[in-house]
């Protein structure tokens, strides 16, 4: 016989997460939802507030040890309208990233009212932060975060499957890059603007491939990414502006790279800027065992990976030193897509999961 479900039932962990979606909140437009999810975890009888920065926060027992569950609340623009097909739910922020960080609300419910009705007591405090800010440059929320709280462990919400639990993250580097300089006649034979900064881009990009010749996964390489180009000109003075993308795997020199690109800029100015560095955890800890034991508990096969993109870990993780995993429902390949979803069967065994994962640790 399975074990008795306290708390918040599935019919509520599917409308919490079909109301959160429908409050749009691109980064920087966040407050709507982070006042209703503040509602939602103080209605689940969680203290629920909202922090000096604006993230959604809520904490639950007390004692020596603490839990950080830390997702993002925040999306990248573009509205999609919330819809239900079958087992789907349509929606920003079904995948990324409320969808996990609606994982951890029900799983701490859950938690709350199972200690409420054993009446046993708990040594463990768990804290919920939903962050604002993750999907910009300045990871506003997760760097706050970061100068709080020292947990013991830390649960990164963001999708990777409901039986796979990320342990790395590559990290990033943007690149403007301007040149202005004076007209000369395409007849001529001296380079315009934008020619020398497709130069600039070409030299990049040789010089990551041969720097990922011997690289066997993806994980280690370098990838950069043109993210945007645009000319302009007055009749006597031509001006270009790109900017570029680089993820940026462990062991690579930053330095080294960048003292390379100022020798290819000519009279270019180059500013680099949204710097985070790569980060790997470890996968032999507590938090991870309890991992792999509840996806096995719920009839799943366990798998770590390594995910190309940049989240909150590499803000949190190097700070706090402690066993941390990213962990929630959803296929990060529809991240940032027209066509985002989540399967609602799946978001119901995320949660299953780590209210396993907590009890365990707990």
């Amino acid at each position: 016989m399975s074990a008795p479900v306290y708390g918040p039932s599935d019919q509520e962990a599917i409308a919490l997460l079909t109301q959160a979606v429908s409050l749009y909140s691109p980064s920087g437009q966040e407050q709507d939802v982070v006042r209703f999810l503040v509602a939602e975890m103080g209605r689940f009888g969680l203290d629920a507030y909202v922090d000096g920065v604006g993230n959604a926060v809520g904490h639950l027992g007390d004692g020596p040890r603490e839990i950080v569950l830390l997702g993002h609340i925040d999306t990248v623009p573009g509205y999609i309208p919330v819809r239900r097909e079958g087992d789907l739910l349509y929606g920003r922020g079904t995948v990324d990233a409320k969808g996990p960080f609606a994982t951890f609300i029900i799983a701490a419910a859950r938690l709350l009212a199972a200690r409420t009705a054993s009446g046993a007591p708990s040594n463990t405090r768990v804290t919920l932060i939903g962050a604002v800010e993750e999907e910009a440059a300045t990871s506003a929320g997760a760097y706050y975060a970061a100068q709080r709280y020292r947990p013991t462990c830390c649960v990164i919400g963001e999708p990777s499957g409901w039986h796979r639990i990320a342990l790395g993250y590559k990290g990033r580097l943007l690149v403007d890059y301007e040149l202005e300089r004076p007209m000369s006649h395409t007849a001529g034979q001296e380079r315009g603007a934008c020619e020398q900064a497709v130069d600039f881009w070409l030299q990049l990009s040789r010089w990551a491939e041969q720097y990922n010749q011997d690289k066997e996964q993806r994980f280690d390489s370098l990838d950069p990414s043109l993210r945007a180009i645009s000319s302009s000109d007055d009749g006597f003075r031509e001006r270009v502006e790109m900017t570029i993308g680089l993820r940026l795997p462990l062991g690579l020199d930053v330095e080294a790279l960048k003292a390379e690109m100022e020798r290819w800029r000519d009279d270019a100015r180059l500013t680099h800027h949204a710097y985070e560095q790569p980060f790997r955890a470890d996968k032999r800890n507590p938090l991870t065992s309890a991992f792999l034991a509840a996806i096995r508990a719920e009839g799943g096969r366990a798998a770590f990976v390594f995910k190309t993109g940049t989240s909150d870990m590499n803000v949190v993780g190097p700070a706090w030193g402690c066993p941390i995993v990213a962990y929630g429902p959803g296929d990060s390949t529809l991240d940032h897509t027209p066509e985002e979803h989540i399967s609602v069967t799946e978001y119901l065994q995320a949660i299953r999961v780590l209210t396993d994962v907590l009890s365990r640790l707990d």
